[in-house]
């Protein structure tokens, strides 16, 4: 189904609340985002310059100056980078959930015979897409600087995918910013300044025992931590995941995977909430 279709089917079709329609409105809504980036290829390449960025400056400038005992820089900070990477992609969704808001594109939504829940997982499930992208190419850069995933292809896609998933959580968190601000500039601006915190006071780039004590209660339990030491048990080998991160290397896992869930659990119906008073 195209997006013409969708708006050209008949009212009669609103009474009908079955599963298929619901999925049908949401893959067009989908390709309706994803569509964006084709035609707008600028929007995909900026958005990867800066987790490019990310990884040549903390390799080679910070590189030089963080000592890790029994793991290689590069195989402990792209783990790092692929949850940073997501985390800023997610952005996107708050981003384009205001702009639509903004151009009245929600109220024509509205409007039409489709299911309203397509709006919401149609934003979500693209910028996943789209994240997903990035941190192949993430996976690729790294790959030229000497980052190797340790553990096995099957754990090298476990924690692929595993990146993803968290990035689709943050993605509702963002789209509660979104539809709650309802202004691009604002709402960006809210995002980063959000982020930031989060993304600095983790094992994102650097081993929580080096920081002050009383940051380190916060940045063990920071879901980003959680997510990059999933992430690094997974790409690790299990002899060095254990020393370095210390415990079972699916501990992590299971923490990473319940956060993820925490996150979903508590935005998906404040997001839904707010997207039904907008």
């Amino acid at each position: 189904m195209t997006v013409r279709e969708l708006v050209v089917r008949p009212a009669a079709a609103m009474r009908h609340r079955g599963l298929a329609p619901a999925v049908s409105d949401t893959v067009v809504i989908t390709q309706r985002n994803l569509l964006k980036y084709v035609r707008v290829p600028t929007l995909l390449v900026f958005s990867t310059i800066q987790p490019v960025m990310f990884v040549l400056l903390f390799a080679y400038v910070f590189g030089g100056a963080v000592n890790i005992p029994g793991v290689n820089y590069k195989d402990f900070l792209l783990p790092g980078i692929f949850v940073q990477t997501a985390v800023f992609g997610s952005m996107q969704t708050g981003i384009g959930l205001a702009d639509d808001i903004s151009h009245g594109m929600v109220d024509r939504f509205r409007s039409l015979p489709m299911a309203r829940s397509a709006v919401l997982s149609g934003r979500t499930i693209s910028d996943t897409v789209r994240n997903l992208l990035v941190v192949l190419l993430m996976t690729g850069v790294g790959y030229l600087i000497g980052f190797r995933f340790h553990g096995g292809l099957l754990f090298a896609v476990a924690g692929i995918l595993l990146a993803v998933l968290f990035s689709h959580a943050f993605s509702w968190i963002s789209a509660l910013l979104g539809l709650t601000i309802k202004d691009v500039e604002s709402t960006q601006a809210a995002s980063f300044a959000s982020i930031f915190p989060f993304v600095f006071a983790s094992s994102a780039f650097v081993p929580i025992f080096t920081m002050p004590g009383w940051l380190q209660a916060f940045a063990k339990v920071n879901p980003i931590s959680l997510a990059a030491n999933g992430i690094r048990a997974l790409t690790l080998d299990q002899k060095t995941a254990h020393f370095v991160l210390g415990g079972s290397r699916w501990t992590h896992v299971w923490q990473a995977l319940l956060a993820i869930a925490v996150m979903l659990v508590i935005f998906v119906p404040l997001s839904i909430r707010a997207y039904r008073k907008t």
